[in-house]
C-alpha cells in the first residue's frame, strides 16, 4: 500500500492563529479597529429623532420665528439691490443656522459616542494617507465581486426592508390622520406631519440598530478572520521582537563564557578551594582588613570543579577537602557573595588550617 508524502511546508502560511497583542496594536495605529458603522448611524439617527421628539417646543418656536421674520419683513422690501438682497440672504443664513446647529451637534456628538464606545479613543493619519493600491481597477473589480460586498448588498436590503416594513406599519395605523390633513388647517398639518416623522425617525432607528447589532458580530467575525496570521508570521513577529533565537543563544554563550573566564581569574587570588572532593570545588577569600566576610570567588561542578582544581594547583592555593560544606556553600552561596552565618564557624576552621599550614611552609 502506497502512501501520499505531505509536506508541511505547504501550509505553514495558511492563517489560522489568532492574532498577537503586537499584531492588535499595529493595526490599530493604521486605523483598523473592530467597528459597525451602522451602530454609529443608528445612534446619531436616533439621537437626532430623541432630541426633535423633546425638543419639539424650542424647534417650533425658532421655525415660526423664521417664517415669521420672512413673511413680515423679507416679502415687504420696498426697493431691491445688490446688497439689500445680501443682507436678507444673511440673515436667512443666519436664521438657518440657529434652528439647524443643535441637530447637527447633537448628529456629531452622537456619532463620536458611537465610535468611542466601539473602539475607544483613537486618532490616526494612515487612513488618509495617499496609496495607489485605492485606485487600482483590478483590485475595485475585486473588492466589488467579493464576498464582502455581497454581504454588504444583502445587509443594505435588509435595512431598506425592515425599515420600510416598520414605516409603512406606522403610516397605516396613522391613516386616518393622514387622509384628514386635507380638510385641516397648516397648522394642524404642519404638527401632524412632524409628529408622524419623529415616530417614523424613531421607529426605523430602533430597527437600524437591530440591524446594526448583527452587523456588529459580523464585523467582529471579519475583523479576527483578517488579523489572522500564520505561524511563520507569528515566528518572524518574533525575530523582529525579541531577536533571532540563534543569536540570542549565542549572545547567552558568550556571556557564559565571559563571565567563566572573569570567574576563572579570581581563582588564583583565593585563600582556600573546598572540594567534594571530584564534583564540587567552591573558592574563597578573605581579607580580614576589607571584608566582613569570606566571599565565594568561584564554584563549580564536574568538568569546572576540575578546572578550578587545576588553576589552584599551579598557583599554589591550599585545597580542603570537607564533602558536606561543598555541597551546601554550592547550594547556598552564588559566585561574589558572603557566606552565609551559619557557615561562618565552619569556613574558620578551615582558614585556620591554611595559615597554619602558609606558616609552615
Amino acid at each position: 500500500m502506497q502512501y501520499i508524502r505531505l509536506d508541511l511546508q505547504f501550509f505553514a502560511g495558511e492563517k489560522t492563529e489568532k492574532a498577537t497583542p503586537k499584531k492588535r496594536l499595529d493595526a490599530r495605529k493604521k486605523g483598523q479597529v473592530l467597528k459597525s458603522q451602522d451602530v454609529t448611524s443608528a445612534i446619531a439617527l436616533l439621537s437626532v429623532f430623541l432630541f426633535l421628539l423633546f425638543g419639539a417646543g424650542s424647534m417650533r418656536d425658532s421655525v415660526m420665528a423664521f417664517f415669521k421674520q420672512t413673511f413680515s419683513r423679507y416679502l415687504l422690501v420696498e426697493s431691491i439691490s445688490i446688497s439689500s438682497v445680501m443682507e436678507i440672504y444673511k440673515e436667512v443664513m443666519i436664521e438657518m443656522a440657529f434652528v439647524l446647529l443643535p441637530i447637527m451637534v447633537i448628529a456629531v456628538i452622537a456619532s463620536l459616542a458611537g465610535n468611542f464606545f466601539q473602539f475607544g479613543l483613537l486618532f490616526t493619519t494612515e487612513s488618509l494617507k495617499f496609496d495607489l493600491k485605492k485606485i487600482d481597477p483590478l483590485k475595485g473589480l475585486k473588492r466589488m465581486f467579493s464576498m464582502r460586498a455581497i454581504i454588504e448588498l444583502l445587509k443594505s436590503v435588509l435595512k431598506i426592508t425592515f425599515i420600510g416594513s416598520v414605516t409603512t406599519v406606522i403610516l397605516l395605523m396613522n391613516i386616518d390622520d393622514v387622509l384628514s390633513l386635507s380638510f385641516k388647517s397648516p397648522w394642524v398639518t404642519l404638527i401632524t406631519v412632524g409628529k408622524l416623522t419623529v415616530i417614523m425617525g424613531i421607529a426605523a432607528s430602533l430597527t437600524l440598530f437591530c440591524v446594526a447589532i448583527l452587523d456588529y458580530f459580523y464585523q467582529k467575525f471579519d475583523y479576527e478572520k483578517n488579523l489572522k496570521m500564520s505561524k511563520q508570521d507569528i515566528k518572524d513577529e518574533y525575530k523582529n521582537t525579541e531577536g533571532d533565537p540563534l543569536i540570542k543563544s549565542k549572545i547567552k554563550q558568550r556571556q557564559r563564557e565571559m563571565a567563566m573566564r572573569r570567574m576563572m581569574s579570581e581563582v588564583p587570588k583565593a585563600d582556600v578551594v573546598i572540594t567534594n572532593p571530584t564534583h564540587y570545588a567552591i573558592a574563597l577569600q578573605y581579607d580580614d582588613e576589607s571584608m566582613d566576610a569570606p566571599k565565594v570567588v568561584a564554584k563549580g561542578t564536574d568538568f569546572i570543579a576540575q578546572k578550578i582544581k587545576l588553576i589552584a594547583k599551579e598557583n599554589d592555593v591550599v585545597m580542603v577537602e570537607n564533602r558536606p560544606l561543598a555541597r551546601a556553600m554550592y547550594d547556598q552561596v552564588e559566585v561574589g557573595g558572603r557566606i552565609p552565618d551559619e557557615f561562618f564557624k565552619a569556613v574558620a576552621e578551615v582558614l585556620a588550617y591554611v595559615y597554619r599550614i602558609k606558616r609552615k611552609i
